[in-house]
């Protein structure tokens, strides 16, 4: 549900006994949906212990809905704003359904998310497409946000007297982007983004909804990794972004984490593994850091150098934009995979 800390991420592989290794278990035929009866959250959840290795993960499905209608991201943008960092968002996101782009594409690392069902076995829908936005360049709800203050922005998108977000509870997805002035609760000490949904009390409606924060002057050693790395990784080196934005380039990964898991997950009761759904691992959680075959720990993996910036990346989007996306759970396969694998 939320992208933890990297922090906490990169301590427990470098810090703790064998947990997780870069290496890719043998593919499985059928879902892997057995369920985790006496599996803590601990197990699951926030240690990350697991990650790559179908052996210890329990992915379940809890019988809610997935994303099958056509999605519609709205983007509120919530402080300043440059032009090209929107720019750079935008496209990320107009990539989604252009199946033209040579790959890996972000439209066939989405085809992994597609890969789960609801009940009747209806796939998460491959038509994503960037709706109507919103600024809030004053940040009418001041500069230090909580969790629960993000859906007043949220509402004050929707209710707004000039131009207000269209109101779409089936397939609209509402993200709250945050600009590097702005604080948010547990910013850069647990999470990068999170996902949720609001409440009618609140909204007036249940819509599924994200956060996403630029880390740029805040934390981009935490949030924008790999293109800034801890200082206690000492050999470690920061990548070239892809398109010259830190924090920006760092919010994409970010970005996709948490549409994955909305649409997959978007009213906290479908899939997910841990039996508290309170503190859900979902399927952007189990690969948290890993970028390319053989990723796992304080390695990304192998990623793909652009001949003329030098910059590291795995998709290909519109307009020969580049960005580096971390990879999915695959429930058919049973370990993270993406378009840029190498063994596949």
């Amino acid at each position: 549900m939320a992208t933890s800390i990297l922090f906490l991420f990169l301590s427990i592989f470098l810090f703790s006994g064998p947990t997780a290794y870069a290496w890719r278990p043998w593919p499985s035929t059928t879902l892997n949906t057995t369920t985790t009866a006496g599996a803590s959250p601990a197990e699951l959840g926030a240690s990350k212990k697991f990650e790559g290795s179908s052996e210890f993960v329990k992915l379940r499905y809890h019988m809610g809905p997935v994303l099958t209608s056509n999605i519609t991201v709205h983007p509120i943008w919530y402080g300043h704003w440059a032009p090209e960092q929107k720019r750079i968002i935008r496209t990320f996101l107009r990539s989604f359904s252009d199946s033209s782009i040579r790959g890996p594409s972000v439209a066939s690392w989405w085809r992994t998310v597609r890969l789960y069902t609801d009940q009747t076995g209806s796939n998460i829908s491959s038509n994503v497409i960037l709706g109507e936005e919103k600024n809030d360049r004053g940040c009418s709800r001041g500069t230090s946000l909580t969790r629960l203050s993000v859906q007043s922005v949220i509402k004050d998108a929707i209710t707004a007297s000039t131009k207000p977000l269209p109101i779409n509870t089936r397939g609209g997805l509402y993200l709250v982007l945050t600009s590097p002035e702005v604080a948010m609760e547990n910013f850069c000490g647990q999470v990068c983004g999170f996902h949720y949904f609001t409440y009618p009390s609140i909204v007036g409606y249940t819509l599924p909804y994200a956060w996403v924060g630029n880390s740029h002057g805040r934390c981009p050693e935490v949030c924008a990794y790999p293109f800034a790395v801890p200082s206690y990784i000492p050999t470690a080196k920061a990548e070239m972004p892809p398109n010259g934005d830190v924090g920006v380039d760092g919010m994409v990964s970010v970005v996709a984490h948490e549409l994955a898991e909305m649409a997959s997950n978007p009213l906290v009761n479908a899939w997910y593994a841990g039996g508290d759904p309170s503190f859900p691992t979902e399927i952007a959680d189990l690969c948290e850091g890993i970028y390319g075959t053989g990723g796992g720990g304080a390695y990304t993996g192998q990623l793909l150098v652009d001949g003329q910036s030098g910059a590291a990346y795995n998709l290909n989007g519109v307009g020969g934009r580049k960005f580096l996306v971390q990879w999915i759970w695959n429930p058919y396969l049973n370990y993270c995979s993406g378009p840029n694998a190498l063994d596949q």
